[in-house]
């Protein structure tokens, strides 16, 4: 086998789950999902597509229902974005990857901006890529980018630049300064930009007209080196259905569906029938999503935070709480010790980045806020017995 697959770690977060999973007495926060399923009327568009025997091959590009209804979406909240510039994928994940084996060659050097969730870094590394992370530091509790540093790493021998913002897993989001400097400086470079933004609409700042964080598709120019992705896995609660989407630029398409047909074919069509609903529905949908969301992260926040010792900030967009706990230094023995002994499924920091490692995230998109006020407790309730004896008896 290749090098490159053997040296590839298995997830951390996996690792921990593992230790849970089948347990009936664990409060699991471990995955980013929501634990509330798929609206009726989205899963009903696949049933009845199934049922009309739509179970073909489908344009390696997507149904051009799709792509219509996402130029549609996005223009709504970008401007002008053609359908000509949308490839459906099965997935953000497969919408990553294919951006990566369109883009970067073995032995280029890739940017990526961390923590991050780990495929973001994996992908170009199987391709044989040098990746090179730049870290956003913490600040009293809050993750923070040092744009001089981030522009100085990317020179022209940088072929693609990966940020991912709304983050996941610390919640920093980038201003529309920082956006337009990187952009400046990659046009000047060559340098091409590959933006995650499937958290975009997981936003709870009140610093922009579209209710979005801020986009690159918001300040780019349609021929731009910028590639985006997106998903309907968190927006619209279909993380199961394996559904996402490219924009880029439009002499870019046409090639990515070669990628497509030679990686999936396709998505499945039930599934894009069921994307066309999501999208044409959207406001029933999104805003009661993000708005739930945001009582959880209300409700979370300041629980955590009363917490002796834990230290975080309040994220401004995504689904997570990422903090740390003093004298707590290796996450991933603290999350394993935390599914045996509390009950607590959380995922550990050094999955995202070594800088990280002190770390946990929780996320908290959770149908029933009640079991994010239970999950602190157990928390509580696990350090209080780690101190030691003579103080736990206030001696």
């Amino acid at each position: 086998m290749r090098q490159a697959v053997l040296n590839l770690e298995e997830s951390r977060i996996r690792e921990v789950a593992n230790a849970g999973m089948g347990r009936d007495d664990v409060l699991a926060f471990w995955f980013g999902e929501s634990d509330e399923v798929t609206p009726d009327f989205i899963r009903q568009a696949a049933i009845e597509s199934l049922q009309r025997g739509e179970t073909f091959y489908s344009h390696n590009l997507g149904l051009p229902e799709l792509r219509q209804a996402v130029s549609t979406y996005m223009s709504a909240l970008h401007g002008p974005v053609e359908s000509g510039r949308i490839a459906i994928t099965s997935g953000g994940v497969n919408a990553l990857m294919i951006a990566i084996q369109a883009l970067v060659d073995a032995g280029d050097e890739v940017v990526a901006v961390t923590p991050v969730w780990p495929n973001l870094t994996a992908q170009p590394a199987i391709l044989g890529a040098r990746v090179r992370c730049v870290a956003l530091k913490p600040v009293d509790g809050e993750w923070t980018l040092d744009l001089p540093s981030l522009l100085a790493a990317v020179t022209p021998a940088t072929k693609v630049l990966i940020l991912n913002a709304p983050n996941n897993p610390t919640g920093w989001t980038l201003t529309r300064r920082e956006q337009q400097a990187l952009l400046d400086h990659c046009r000047r470079t060559g340098t091409w930009i590959l933006a995650d933004e499937v958290y975009e609409r997981l936003y709870f700042a009140d610093d922009t007209d579209n209710g979005c964080a801020p986009s690159f598709l918001d300040i780019a120019a349609a021929d731009d080196r910028l590639v985006v992705v997106h998903s309907f896995s968190k927006s619209f609660l279909m993380t199961g259905w394996r559904l996402g989407w490219l924009v880029m630029p439009p002499d870019m398409t046409h090639h990515v569906g070669k990628l497509i047909e030679f990686n999936t074919s396709c998505a499945s069509v039930f599934t894009q029938r069921a994307g066309v609903v999501a999208l044409h529905r959207t406001a029933d949908v999104t805003p009661r999503v993000v708005a739930h969301l945001k009582v959880c992260r209300d409700t979370l926040i300041p629980l955590l935070a009363a917490v002796p010792g834990v230290q975080l900030a309040l994220p401004r967009g995504g689904m997570y709480a990422f903090f740390r706990v003093s004298g707590f230094d290796d996450s991933l023995v603290t999350a394993k010790r935390l599914v045996v002994e509390a009950g607590l499924g959380l995922a550990p920091g050094d999955a995202f980045a070594p800088e990280a490692r002190g770390w946990l995230r929780w996320c908290f998109a959770s149908h029933d806020p009640n079991r994010l006020a239970l999950g602190v407790d157990r928390l509580r309730t696990w350090l209080a017995d780690q101190r030691p004896a003579n103080e736990r008896i206030g001696v």
